[in-house]
């Protein structure tokens, strides 16, 4: 018998891979999962729309009286809504993937980054003298180029933050964090479109009158300077809290859930109220605290030095 041993098992032939993947370089992606790509789609699909509404007749009345600009701004709302739903259902089916990731973030950049700049440029120019046209880089007057330019800080904010979040979180670890490191962009979205809501809601119908319109001007001429904050938090390192994963999820207590039912209710009596005073109250959130751990630190820090005899 030859005691010749076998020659090595041969490297697996590059024809065994598909012509088009070696052309192209492009790799096969698996398939996506339905239900959670459609909630997705429903996201970058209601930002497409409050855009969309906000271009109407501000003097026309849509649904229950509201106005059009009131209208695209709750569809702001409405898009957080798919954004929360389509994550859920794939931690529950089980079928997160990069791609499913991928999608989220396009979505949440039309709707949360560049729809309420948008809708803060549509409120301006309706309140100032430019015909209701948009403000743009070419206005004619100074505050009209720094509020376009606002609007586009704020929307790369949005861009470099969702960014960053792809890179610190990972796609499995998405439904599990109990904290962001700053702003999120719903939250930041939410802040915006909450104030543009309750500014359609509460002071466009009285603009008649001399005072409620200078104040309604001033008021819409705030919403570009809370925007613009928003936007620089959303890039910065202040934490917030995962409100979804650290008040809603998981077992509770009857009397939680009580306190929950209150601010449904409230909701639902008082919306474009409690959708603003709810993210502006979660956008301040982040310094507050911020500012109350640091001073906590420092009075524990002169305590300790109070202490020490030497």
């Amino acid at each position: 018998m030859s005691n010749q041993t076998p020659p090595p098992d041969e490297p697996v032939s590059r024809e065994a891979e598909p012509r088009t993947a070696r052309r192209t370089g492009v790799r096969h992606l698996p398939p996506v999962s339905v239900v959670p790509t459609l909630c997705t789609l429903g996201n970058l699909v209601a930002g497409f729309a409050a855009m969309h509404y906000s271009l109407k007749d501000p003097n026309t009345l849509l649904i229950v009286h509201w106005t059009p600009l009131e209208v695209a701004a709750i569809l702001i709302f409405v898009g957080m809504l798919f954004d929360a739903i389509d994550g859920s259902i794939a931690r529950l089916a089980h079928v997160q993937s990069d791609l499913g990731a991928q999608i989220d973030s396009l979505a949440d950049m039309v709707t949360f980054g560049v729809a309420p700049a948008f809708l803060t440029l549509r409120l301006v120019s309706l309140e100032t003298a430019d015909g209701g046209l948009i403000i743009g880089p070419g206005a004619d007057n100074v505050l009209g180029k720094i509020i376009w330019a606002a609007a586009a800080v704020y929307v790369c904010c949005a861009a470099m933050r969702l960014a960053r979040f792809n890179l610190e979180i990972t796609t499995n670890n998405r439904g599990h964090t109990k904290q962001f490191h700053g702003l999120p962009t719903p939250g930041a979205a939410g802040a915006v479109a909450g104030l543009i809501a309750l500014h359609q809601h509460l002071l466009i119908p009285t603009s008649g009158d001399d005072l409620p319109q200078a104040f309604a001007r001033g008021a819409a001429l705030g919403i570009p300077v809370i925007m613009l904050i928003c936007g620089v938090v959303m890039v910065s390192n202040i934490p917030y809290v995962h409100v979804t994963n650290r008040f809603v999820r998981g077992r509770r207590s009857f009397a939680y859930a009580a306190r929950l039912i209150v601010c449904l209710a409230l909701l639902v009596w008082f919306l474009q109220i409690t959708l603003a005073a709810a993210f502006t109250a979660y956008a301040l959130s982040g310094p507050a605290r911020l500012l109350v751990a640091r001073f906590r630190r420092r009075r524990s820090t002169d305590s300790k030095h109070a202490s020490d005899p030497s």
